[in-house]
């Protein structure tokens, strides 16, 4: 394992982790340990969250920002992914990868941070080396447009991966699921006790043509579809809304017997914070 977290692995590895050609058939696991391996930071990363992301049961990347100086005898390029970890116990947990070719060579380097906070020094001290101004307003540093991340989803679509049950405790899955949801207009009574007889359950991240905001006030809005297999061959899906849309930022979970009492929420969130979706 040491050996594994020392890092500092080449570029074509990096590549493939974010579903390129190579990444999209490596589990969570697998892209823990890709992560590890070209980091040059891996060891920062403690053994506790190690542990954790380790049992994950989902993973999915993507651009939370990006900046390229073209006008120095090379250009100069920084980019930071966010890695979504879905957790065993329904919860997300985030790794931020900061990807920039600012040293002697031209080679890509990685660093790995759990921290928003650490991300963020990291962040400024690559910016000024790149130099041509920092972080903040007025500055060159980008963040992905809204536009070009609402084409994106939009071209990709609402999917409905095809469902593989996992049929190992199934029953506490559920109880987990519905014990973590704050809302009070959620599957009721009946529910909890017909999943607790539960033999199976899938949990699949729902694409949905949304747009959001970007950066480190982005609004975060995600939608899980749970599905349980049932004695009989019967389904129940449940509909889990993780977002950030309240007054303190912290995500929140909220769970739906419906996907379209789900989307109702979302929105009403979205509106009561000033939000566009």
């Amino acid at each position: 394992m040491a050996k594994t977290r020392a890092g500092g692995g080449g570029g074509e590895r990096g590549q493939r982790g974010r579903g390129e050609p190579g990444g999209a058939d490596r589990t969570p696991a697998e892209q823990v340990e890709e992560l590890l391996g070209r980091a040059q930071n891996g060891f920062e990363i403690s053994e506790r969250v190690l542990e954790r992301l380790r049992t994950a049961l989902m993973h999915q990347a993507e651009l939370r920002s990006y900046r390229q100086r073209n006008d120095g005898r090379r250009p100069l390029r920084c980019n930071t992914y966010r890695h979504i970890f879905l957790l065993a116990d329904g919860s997300s947990f985030l790794l931020y990868e900061l990807e920039h070719d600012t040293g002697p060579k031209e080679r890509l380097l990685y660093e790995l941070y759990a921290r928003e906070d650490a991300l963020d020094a990291a962040e400024l001290r690559v910016h000024e080396h790149i130099g041509g101004g920092g972080i903040g307003p007025g500055s060159e540093s980008e963040e992905l447009p809204e536009w070009l991340a609402e084409e994106l989803l939009m071209a990709m679509g609402p999917t409905r991966p095809r469902r593989e049950y996992v049929s190992e405790a199934s029953p506490d899955h559920a109880r987990r699921l519905l014990r973590r949801a704050e809302n009070t207009d959620g599957p009721g009574e009946v529910v909890r006790e017909l999943l607790q007889g539960a033999l199976g359950h899938h949990i699949a991240l729902i694409t949905k043509p949304r747009r959001r905001s970007s950066g480190r006030d982005a609004t975060w809005c995600r939608f899980y579809e749970h599905a349980f297999l049932l004695e009989g061959g019967g389904e129940v899906s449940l509909w889990e809304l993780e977002h950030n849309m309240n007054r303190d930022g912290r995500l929140v979970c909220e769970v739906y017997l419906d996907e379209a009492e789900a989307e109702v929420a979302a929105d009403r969130h979205a509106r009561a914070q000033g939000v566009e979706l």
